[in-house]
């Protein structure tokens, strides 16, 4: 089970494309509506003649889904709009839609640059194959996707931009415009602190014009303080409320689809009782339901807000505290669990198991043992300690 990707901001097409027009990527122009009218504003606009309306969604599929469409008119315009708002597109709902230029397409090309996370590198890849769905590519016929490692000390200079074009297979008459693109979208990786920029496709158009037809753009939430501009690009109305409460008390916490919370200092034993949880939860239909590290300052606040943010979810039906003690011990960690639920009071309503482990555990077991309060339920193992927290949840 992993939570990778929740520091990430994944930009909407029309976001990307305004990204790439600030670094200077050709695209064509395009205008956001959130109704038909809009939409027949948005091709008025652009000139009255043939434009594409996309739904804009944070998923693949659009085409086949039909949520990509021509329209010739103004008032085509807005009739496809009012087909694609509100579509479901792989359970994202569309709230609204893109009016782009229309462009005459002679040749359609792909070109992305990634963190290979596995390699620990940059990865560029490239083909003058685009259009398709880039993983069917992979898959059916590798050959044909150039993988070119980029050293992020030197990056895509004008030398590794020519050796990616030589070797997705790009004409030679062709090859130093795509490679002047690929080194402006590098400009996008690097400047925006991006962990993905892929262009599907990057189109050749009949008058040899090389533009951005498509774009996917991921933030690296990390790096948002460098970037203040960013916080604009952020879709709240997506943002689920839990995370955002979370986020406001500097918790790291993801929300899952279950009824046993969890909270544990690292993320590493975090991830381990997510497992636990969900291999003792089998036998009682339960999952866990969410991730939530609170680190190595389990204080008495610290764990009051993470209880707080895990009984604000009506699925929750039991929670299990694991926390081993390091730096900060189990007496404290203890201490700070007894003080959480006096701060909470009767917001506390729901089961409660801790295993504590480590630094002076001895004395942490013995200060929740003496607390005696009776949602809590103190426990010696990880395995037997979810195993009651299924149990509990299961019984609600």
């Amino acid at each position: 089970m992993s939570t990778e990707g929740r520091s990430r901001v994944d930009l909407f097409e029309y976001q990307a494309r305004d990204v790439f027009e600030k670094h200077g990527v050709p695209v064509l122009r395009g205008v956001v509506a959130t109704t038909p009218a809009e939409a027949r504003a948005a091709a008025e606009q652009l000139g009255g003649g043939t434009v594409v309306v996309k739904a804009q969604v944070k998923t693949g599929g659009r085409g086949k889904a039909g949520g990509v469409k021509l329209a010739h008119s103004p008032e085509e315009a807005q009739a496809r709009a009012a087909e694609i708002l509100g579509m479901d597109i792989k359970g994202h709902t569309v709230h609204r839609v893109m009016i782009a230029e229309g462009a005459r397409i002679a040749e359609e090309y792909y070109f992305s640059v990634l963190l290979d996370r596995s390699e620990r590198r940059y990865l560029a890849m490239a083909s003058v194959e685009g259009g398709v769905e880039i993983e069917q590519l992979a898959v059916e016929r590798p050959e044909a996707l150039a993988r070119v490692a980029v050293d992020p000390t030197v990056g895509i200079d004008a030398a590794k931009a020519a050796e990616i074009a030589a070797q997705a297979g790009f004409a030679p008459e062709l090859a130093d415009e795509v490679a002047a693109v690929f080194q402006k979208l590098w400009t996008v990786y690097t400047e925006e602190d991006a962990t993905l920029v892929e262009v599907n496709p990057l189109v050749r158009t009949e008058d040899g014009a090389v533009i951005a037809l498509d774009g996917k753009v991921t933030l690296d939430e990390n790096a948002a303080f460098r970037h203040p501009d960013h916080a604009d690009l952020v879709d709240r109305a997506a943002t689920d409320p839990l995370e955002a409460r979370a986020k406001e008390l500097d918790l790291n916490y993801v929300k899952l689809d279950g009824e046993v919370g969890i909270i544990g200092n690292g993320a590493g034993l975090v991830m381990s009782t997510l497992d636990v949880v969900a291999y003792a939860g089998e036998a009682h239909g339960v999952k866990p339901a969410n991730f939530l590290d609170i680190g190595g300052g389990a204080n008495a606040q610290v764990m009051a807000n993470g209880l707080d943010v895990i009984l604000g979810d009506p699925q929750v039906k039991s929670v299990f505290v694991n926390v081993f003690g390091g730096i900060t011990a189990c007496d404290e960690v203890a201490t700070g669990i007894v003080k959480a639920l006096e701060i909470l009071g009767d917001k506390e309503n729901k089961p409660l198991v801790v295993r504590l482990d480590g630094n002076n555990v001895e004395a942490g077991r013995k200060i929740l043992a003496d607390a005696a309060h009776p949602l809590v339920t103190l426990v010696a193992t990880m395995d037997d300690a979810a195993a009651k927290a299924a149990e509990l949840a299961a019984a609600k």
